[in-house]
């Protein structure tokens, strides 16, 4: 920092050529503030004996006897989850000693999230976020729509005219993105439009209006994670083969559920051209299996035991069979070595393999636009829930 204007040096001093202040501490704006700052945070809890997880390194566990302890940090905000009240406030007095601190009490609002809990378990939303989204843009009063995105339209990176505002489409995939968090149902609508940043379209605007109108009809809908869920890992695999027409690269789409809770999904297009759906779908099984390998890491950092192998559910017939008949190579020799991490996951046990019917495949909704009615029916079955709804 330069020295502030008119500021002169005390009686007997002088300073020397072209003075900075020197900081004793780092503040906000400052490039290594929140390096500095998880650095000092993260070596506190350490010293508490907490264990920082590989898997995630904003997440510290500690185990003393029966007494479990979760920390989980993002930037200055920070989580606590333990099957022991007095251990947490004892955790709490500790850190209020090394760190300034301000506790805001049982887990209700965090960076937008909307928590609430029962004895039948606890459900996550963004509602504010939601509505303040729609009444910034203008479209709380708009029509409702029962689907983010229609299934008929398809979309091309120079189809129709540029938009004359490129920074407002940017601004409001930015805050779509945000949104995702707590809505996989808009997950497929909002990765396709965020391909067109670069130089947006009418077209692409208007796809992105009807999602606004679709979070309208439902503001309030989150995730629901039940208290009596089994300790399972099922997995839902899926792909589109070829779907994008700029680059004719397929998408890879997968849900994660812990029993019936959903704990994670992506959709994401896939590096390489296909060249045919099999391996479009095979491709998808081995992003999947990555994701199923880091679930199982970090339910062993949360001291959860998972027992048997986890389930992997795929609709393609022939991508199952590579990953299971090593009979199959003279058709895969064009596939990458990387994607044999399947077959090697299902040989050690660390996962299962099982077929189900394109119908049934909740991952589906992850790579496509969907009709209103299997929009619907695979969206009740991913564990959401809308509190706000009228009994």
């Amino acid at each position: 920092m330069t020295i502030l204007p008119g500021y002169s040096p005390r009686e007997g001093e002088t300073f020397p050529h072209q003075p900075v202040c020197h900081l004793h501490k780092s503040i906000y704006g400052l490039k290594q503030a929140s390096r500095q700052w998880f650095h000092k945070f993260s070596r506190t809890l350490l010293q508490e004996g907490f264990y920082q997880s590989q898997c995630d390194y904003s997440l510290f566990v500690r185990q003393q006897g029966e007494t479990f302890l979760a920390l989980l940090v993002y930037v200055d905000d920070i989580v606590i989850a333990s099957n022991d009240d007095q251990a947490v406030e004892e955790l709490k007095g500790t850190l209020k000693q090394k760190l300034k601190m301000k506790d805001l009490g049982t887990f209700r609002y965090f960076l937008g999230l909307e928590i609430a809990r029962n004895d039948t378990g606890i459900t996550l939303c963004q509602r504010k976020y939601a509505l303040d989204l729609l009444t910034e843009t203008g479209y709380l009063g708009c029509k409702p729509s029962s689907i983010p995105m229609d299934p008929n339209i398809k979309m091309f990176k120079d189809d129709g005219e540029l938009l004359s505002d490129i920074t407002s489409y940017r601004r409001l995939i930015g805050k779509l993105l945000y949104l995702t968090i707590s809505r996989p149902d808009i997950c497929y609508s909002v990765n396709r439009l965020s391909q067109f940043l670069a130089t947006p379209r009418t077209s692409h605007l208007q796809a992105a209006l009807r999602i606004l109108q679709y979070i309208k009809r439902t503001p309030g809908q989150g995730l629901f994670f039940p208290s009596s869920s089994a300790i399972q890992i099922k997995a839902f695999s899926d792909a589109d083969w070829g779907t994008c027409p700029d680059t004719r690269r397929s998408l890879t789409g997968f849900c994660v559920f812990l029993g019936s809770s959903l704990v994670s999904w992506k959709l994401k297009k896939q590096q390489v051209v296909s060249r045919s759906s099999a391996e479009a779908e095979y491709r998808s099984m081995a992003n999947t299996t990555c994701e199923i390998v880091w679930t199982l890491k970090l339910l062993r950092d949360l001291k959860v035991q998972h027992q048997g192998p986890a389930l992997l559910y795929c609709d393609n017939q022939a991508a199952l069979h590579i990953a299971s008949n090593p009979m199959y190579h003279e058709r895969t020799k064009h596939i990458e070595l990387d994607c044999y991490f399947v077959r090697e996951k299902i040989q050690d046990g660390t996962m299962k393999t099982m077929h189900i019917s394109t119908r049934n495949q909740l991952a589906d909704l992850m790579i496509k636009a969907l009709h209103p009615a299997q929009f619907a029916n695979l969206l009740s079955k991913m564990g959401t829930i809308n509190l706000y709804l009228p009994s």
